[in-house]
Formats: C-alpha cells, structure tokens, sequence
C-alpha cells in the first residue's frame, strides 16, 4: 500500500514539478532561464542528504547489531546517495559556466561536496572489499567516517565564504514567492522519488 501510495505521489508531484519550473516560476532577472537548474540542483541535494544519512543510521545499527541485513540497507543508500551527488556537481557545473565564466572553481562548497563524493564513491568500492573478506563492521566505521564531510557541506557555504550564493538567511537575496513554491513543491518531488529509489533497491537484493 505505502509502495503504490509513493508511486502516486511521485507521478503527481514530478510533472507538476517540471510544470512550475518552466511555465510557473517568473525568470530571474540577472542569471536569466539558467537560474531554473537551481530546483532540480536542490532536489538532488535532498536526496543525497536523505541517502547518506539512512546510510549513516543502518552502518551504526550495525556495529550495535551485527545484523547484516543493516549493512545492505547502508550501502543501497549510499548507491544512491553517490548517483545523486554526482548530479548534484554536474547540474552545479552546467549552472557555473554561464554564471561564473568557469566550469569549475575549488570554492568551500564546491570542494566539500567533491570530497563527498570521492568519500562515498570510496566507501561502496571498500564495502565490496569487506564483505569479500567478511569484514563489514570496517565499511560501517568508514561510513561514519565518511559522514563527518556532510555537515561540512552545508557549513562551508556560511562559515568558509566563497563564491557559492547563500539562497536562504539574511545574507541571501532571497527567492520571490513563486520560486519559493517551485522550490517546495520540486523537494516534495524529489522526496518521493528517493523513497521509490529505495524501496527497488532494496528489492533488489531480495531477488
């Protein structure tokens, strides 16, 4: 029932999504239409965030455990926790190169999600290591290790000051109404979409 009702979800929310993006939310007036990678950019970020952090929460259930079942569930997090940080820097690049004038720079922000991905990009080639040599705990702790780099992520961007644009708080400009709802409604998109991920993923290992 939850399966279908996140499917439901998921072909309501996603085109109206796409919708707002395009034809609902007015044009930004300095970076003009490529200011629209911004909703897709931010909905990846959500479920980067959602992915490491289940990842995070079955490494550590289990170390307490030593349920193994705990371990999949981490690492079928992570796979998509990798994909979508990779999206995440690609829709960044493609956003940079009009604005900025580069493809890449090495800002805060820019640099701590790039170490992110190389942590867990890292951490799914060593829990293939571990459960070769039957040392899974090893993954765990690595995962927990590698988890530090994410508060960094969003630190950075207020904390060590670079070029990335704060977009909520009293040092952003803000986003009018319009886009606020676009934003909202494009998380709400991508929340669904992460749940129906999962729930294959972890399908998967079941067949």
């Amino acid at each position: 029932m939850l399966r279908k009702l996140n499917l439901i979800m998921l072909f309501v929310t996603m085109p109206v999504a796409i919708y707002m993006n395009y034809l609902y939310a007015p044009t930004e007036k300095i970076m003009g239409d490529v200011q629209r990678l911004f909703y897709f950019h931010m909905g990846y970020v959500i479920v980067f965030t959602l992915a490491f952090c289940l990842n995070l929460y079955y490494s550590v259930r289990f170390l307490i455990t030593n349920n193994l079942n705990y371990s999949t569930k981490a690492y079928s997090h992570a796979e998509i926790g990798v994909l979508f940080t990779f999206l995440t820097i690609v829709s960044g690049m493609f956003w940079a190169k009009p604005v900025w004038g580069t493809w890449w720079t090495w800002d805060p922000q820019l640099t701590t999600t790039f170490i992110l991905l190389v942590l867990y990009g890292s951490y799914l080639v060593f829990y293939s290591y571990s459960i070769k040599f039957n040392v899974p705990k090893y993954a765990a702790i690595f995962a927990i290790i590698s988890f530090i780099d994410l508060p960094i992520v969003y630190i950075s961007v207020r904390v060590m000051r670079g070029i990335s644009p704060v977009v909520f708080g009293g040092e952003g400009g803000g986003i009018s109404p319009q886009m606020m709802d676009t934003l909202l409604l494009t998380l709400a998109a991508f929340f669904f979409l992460y749940l129906v991920l999962v729930d294959m993923r972890l399908r998967l290992d079941k067949t």
